[in-house]
């Protein structure tokens, strides 16, 4: 479904990515792990439109997107929920999920996935008319990714999903994630909680400044020794 291939991003004079090249299947789950820094956020925004590569090429569905904008490339089918959450702290939980379907006409189709949305996160239906700015930094993630949802994605990007939040919502993040992935949504995360992503994903590749160094099944990079030492506390 996705290609990366050799592909390079600066910014000004610094290498972020150096000639990386991943893959993610239809239907699986893949995740990108690292320390801050190593080029996993550059590598999703590069794929979604929002920076260009120098060098390289990012194919989605057998079809270049290198140079496309990235208002089309969410209208193929590809949404990205960034680090940090970014709500729309003054507007309401269903205003945000309304945003996420801005490009979509099928009205039916919308009403769906914002039942969809709130059967995952039933505390988004609770407070569908509080403010997203007085949310628990949970209940923004939630709705981060149900507004990702709400454009219908056949490929979901996550950057750091459980950056910031308790280990009990942590593990209920990535049970929804599990959950979306049952339902045909290819998920690619990246995250910094090695052990998490490593538990509910397919296949692994690890980057360290700019590359990947290690790559496989989840389950064969979760039992490596240096991935084990760096990541998962020996």
């Amino acid at each position: 479904m996705l290609r990366v291939e050799a592909l390079n991003v600066f910014y000004g004079g610094i290498h972020a990515l150096k000639s990386v090249c991943f893959h993610v299947k239809a239907g699986e789950i893949v995740t990108l792990i690292g320390a801050n820094g190593a080029g996993k956020t550059t590598s999703l925004k590069a794929i979604s439109g929002l920076i260009r590569g120098r060098s390289g090429s990012i194919s989605y569905n057998g079809q270049d997107i290198s140079d496309v904008p990235a208002h089309h490339i969410v209208k193929q089918g590809l949404s990205q929920v960034p680090e940090g959450r970014r709500v729309f702290a003054d507007m309401s939980v269903a205003e945000n999920l309304a945003l996420g379907a801005y490009h979509r006409k099928d009205m039916a189709g919308i009403r769906a996935d914002l039942e969809w949305v709130y059967e995952l996160f039933p505390r988004l239906q609770e407070r569908r008319k509080q403010m997203a700015g007085t949310l628990s930094g949970g209940e923004q993630q939630m709705l981060a990714i149900g507004r990702g949802l709400m454009s219908h994605p056949k490929l979901l990007l996550l950057d750091e999903p459980s950056m910031g939040l308790a280990p009990l919502l942590v593990k209920e993040i990535f049970d929804i994630v599990k959950k979306i992935n049952t339902t045909g949504v290819t998920i690619l995360v990246v995250e910094q909680n090695a052990h998490m992503a490593l538990s509910v994903a397919h296949s692994a590749y690890v980057m360290e400044t700019g590359r990947i160094v290690l790559s496989g099944p989840a389950t064969d990079v979760a039992a490596n020794a240096k991935v084990r030492a760096a990541y998962l506390g020996g």
